[in-house]
């Protein structure tokens, strides 16, 4: 039986899907249907396939940590290798990275299943035979992709014309809707879901045949990286003279060896809120509530409240999703549009744009309570067995409380336990450390006060975790 060693591009930040999705916390990383990230979900459809191989998971330096997090919470992979991005250069390189990895591990004719991270798939089943198909078409050779059969006209996914033989005939860019229900009527036409299937030697010759730069960039890239536990890190040098391209334009529309296998998943790419809404189960108004939510009157809405209670009146195909630090309020058929709240964000540098009040940090997290001109309040989860580098400010002092668990406070020259309701003072310019010597979280509260309250006066000395000052 052919070997399939998934994929998992799990880069990119789904801005549609503010606020909800920041920067730091991406789309592929929350959980939108079920208690499993969309990230998660993926991992366990793929772990499911037979023959199949340890996945590669494919991220951004930033997300290394939570991406490492959530795939150990499943405890179904005994090994998995992530495959660190130091800059994005889109799924081109991405995929070549990955067929460039296994081909020095896995055996020939080993065919490469990608998967985007933050696709929705409900039928387990037909997933499965699809991806057989796929497998028998790759390994005689052909570059394949997963078109979806379509259920309505939808405008927001580009499309694929297939051929009586299974070949592709042509790619669509996304049509006006008229475009759009001629595709639906003729029955050639499939929503590009872009899900590949391939060997590596396949893939490796045509993208050297259409793309060779991307392909000699990331084939260097790769033998250049280095291995840092369950990480293997790209060559920066490498990857920055890479070009960026998706594998649509790079490959995909070039290649004489395209073939499209049909599947009907139950698939959505959650592109959208409002693709959102479609997905999830609805009570018998058309409501799709999530969170501590009241209504009365109202009808075709999705609501979603993530710390406090929303009460909605009166309203129809609403938008209104709560986090402790946004309110997006919006019609649903606009969904799209949030697009251009994050490019504003964006450009203005707003922290709604970056993170959540919660930050995830590879030794927990911090949550922000208050903030203000010259102190912030933050509440600190450290996990067990884990702790924070050994590190200094220049500007700002800080009071440590013990809520819960036992600290290891390292203080100047000193090194110390804290209990619960027990505290400590650290003065600007104090060498000092956090650690979590228990079995249980850590939770503390912490008060900083001072000129500069930035993350970036962190002089770091040491840290477990490789990260750089």
């Amino acid at each position: 039986m052919t070997s399939i060693q998934p994929v998992i591009l799990a880069g990119g930040t789904g801005s549609r899907l503010w606020p909800l999705s920041r920067e730091l916390y991406p789309k592929q990383l929350l959980q939108l249907i079920d208690q499993t990230s969309l990230l998660q979900t993926t991992l366990l459809r793929a772990g499911r396939l037979p023959a199949v191989l340890p996945p590669l998971i494919v991220v951004g330096e930033e997300h290394r940590f939570i991406t490492r997090t959530q795939v150990d919470e499943l405890k179904c992979f005994d090994e998995y290798t992530i495959v660190l991005e130091p800059l994005g250069r889109n799924t081109a390189p991405a995929v070549c990275a990955a067929a460039e990895y296994s081909g020095r591990h896995n055996a020939a004719g080993t065919v490469l299943l990608v998967l985007p991270a933050d696709h929705i798939v409900r039928n387990q089943d037909k997933f499965q035979e699809a991806v057989a198909e796929a497998a028998e078409l790759a390994s005689r050779g052909a570059i394949v992709t997963f078109g979806i059969t379509p259920q309505y006209p939808e405008t927001g996914y580009g499309y694929i014309e297939r051929g009586e033989q299974g070949e592709v005939v042509t790619f669509k860019e996304k049509p006006d809707r008229p475009t759009a229900e001629r595709y639906l009527e003729s029955g050639r036409f499939f929503w590009n879901s872009g899900m590949f299937a391939f060997t590596v030697e396949s893939f490796r010759a045509e993208m050297e045949r259409h793309a060779p730069a991307i392909a000699a960039s990331m084939a260097q890239a790769v033998a250049e990286g280095e291995r840092d536990g369950c990480f293997f890190r790209l060559d920066r040098q490498q990857m920055e003279r890479c070009p960026s391209d998706s594998i649509d334009y790079a490959l995909m529309e070039k290649t004489a060896k395209a073939a499209v296998v049909a599947a009907d998943l139950g698939w959505s790419d959650v592109g959208s809120w409002q693709a959102l809404w479609q997905v999830l189960d609805k009570d018998g108004d058309g409501n799709v509530c999530q969170g501590d939510v009241y209504l009365q009157a109202t009808r075709n809405c999705l609501i979603r409240s993530e710390d406090m209670l929303v009460a909605a009146v009166g309203l129809e195909d609403m938008l209104v999703v709560e986090t402790a630090d946004a309110l997006l309020v919006a019609p649903l058929s606009r969904s799209q549009e949030v697009k251009q709240v994050v490019e504003y964000l964006k450009k203005t540098k707003r922290k709604e744009f970056f993170s959540h009040s919660t930050v995830y940090r590879p030794w927990g997290c911090y949550t922000v309570l208050e903030e203000q001109p010259r102190y912030q309040m933050k509440r600190i989860t450290v996990n067990p067995g884990a702790k924070l580098s050994l590190q200094m400010h220049h500007h700002r002092y800080e009071h440590w409380v013990v809520v819960s668990g036992t600290a290891r406070v390292t203080n100047g020259d000193s090194v110390i336990l804290l209990h619960e309701n027990q505290s400590t003072y650290i003065p600007a310019g104090t060498v000092h450390r956090l650690e979590n010597p228990g079995v249980i979280d850590l939770e503390l509260i912490e008060v900083q006060i001072g000129s500069y309250l930035g993350e970036d006066d962190i002089v770091r000395f040491e840290d477990v975790y490789g990260r750089q000052q």
